[in-house]
């Protein structure tokens, strides 16, 4: 958890930064006013409970909501097969650079989900897939630019239906 977390702060950029401060600003200014409105009690503890709730909801949806705008990438999968005579599935596609920024780094993440034909079962089974693989890929990026790239999720023993999907996350 220790590594997770170091990290975590080692990835942050100047934006996270200014997110970050603009939320801990807000914070404060919420419970000031919240201080100077205490002759109405009500209006005071539903401030005080708004900007606890906005301290601890709001830089998990910022962050990943700038990230997503700031990184934006698509992935395309050209082709996805099982391999014969090894237990392992060849995944290859191509990951678009949508964004304004160069990428340095991409972590590509694959997910094998099982596969039923149940409605409700098809809309938990891709939340948390069975086999998961990450690749970790440092690029040099532009934007507008494509990368290949191909790589084996192993080991696979999964012999009935299944679905994958593929997600980049770049910096």
């Amino acid at each position: 958890m220790k590594y997770k977390i170091i990290a975590f702060i080692d990835g942050l950029i100047v934006y996270d930064f200014i997110l970050f401060g603009a939320i801990i600003l807000l914070f404060i200014l919420f419970l000031i006013l919240a201080i100077a409105l205490s002759k109405h009690t009500t209006t005071s503890v539903l401030l005080i409970l708004f900007s606890l709730v906005f301290v601890f909801i709001t830089p998990v949806f910022g962050y990943k909501q700038m990230h997503a705008y700031l990184f934006k990438n698509s992935i395309e999968i050209l082709q996805t097969q099982k391999l014969e005579f090894s237990d392992a599935i060849l995944v290859s596609g191509i990951l678009n650079n949508e964004s304004k920024k160069r990428f340095s780094s991409c972590k590509i993440r694959a997910g094998v989900y099982k596969v039923s034909h149940n409605i409700v079962l098809d809309m938990i089974y891709p939340i948390n897939p069975f086999k998961k693989t990450t690749h970790n890929v440092d690029l040099n990026l532009s934007s507008g630019e494509e990368y290949h790239f191909k790589f084996f999720i192993e080991p696979f023993y999964y012999s009935k239906d299944y679905n994958i999907s593929v997600k980049g996350y770049c910096k």
